[in-house]
């Protein structure tokens, strides 16, 4: 089987398939300083958790087309190399806004056909933020 070219569009499976949301681990009681990067300075909403979810910690957040949760994970321990790849229409807008808050942004330019770079949230997760050239 050869791997198709990643010009290409996507082939169709039939099923539908779509994203609803990503779900990243946070370690106990970091919802606050989650609720700070990721409705603070990303300007995301939060969500209201359903009540059996919400017992268990944790929040949730979205924006445009995209939703994150973030869940509380006993022995946490960030996500140095999985992460989402975020597609953002204004880049560089985003990493001042990144930036004025004091979070590192980390230009890539590795990938073809799309500008983009890489901020850890507050607890060490890796994102990246990706607009096609």
């Amino acid at each position: 089987m050869t791997a198709q070219p990643y010009a290409d569009p996507p082939a169709s499976t039939g099923h539908g398939f779509g994203l609803h949301h990503v779900q990243l681990a946070i370690p106990p009681g970091g919802e606050g300083v989650s609720r700070d990067f990721f409705v603070g300075v990303l300007g995301m909403t939060e969500v209201a958790k359903p009540p059996l979810l919400a017992a268990r910690g944790g929040l949730w957040v979205r924006a445009d087309g995209l939703e994150i949760h973030l869940g509380v994970e006993d022995g946490f321990a960030p996500q140095r190399k999985a992460h989402p790849g975020i597609v953002v229409t204004d880049l560089d807008a985003l990493a001042r806004d990144l930036e004025a808050a004091d979070h590192e942004v980390r230009w890539d330019d590795a990938f073809p056909g799309m500008r983009r770079f890489y901020v850890d949230d507050p607890h060490g997760n890796r994102l990246e933020m990706l607009s096609p050239l």
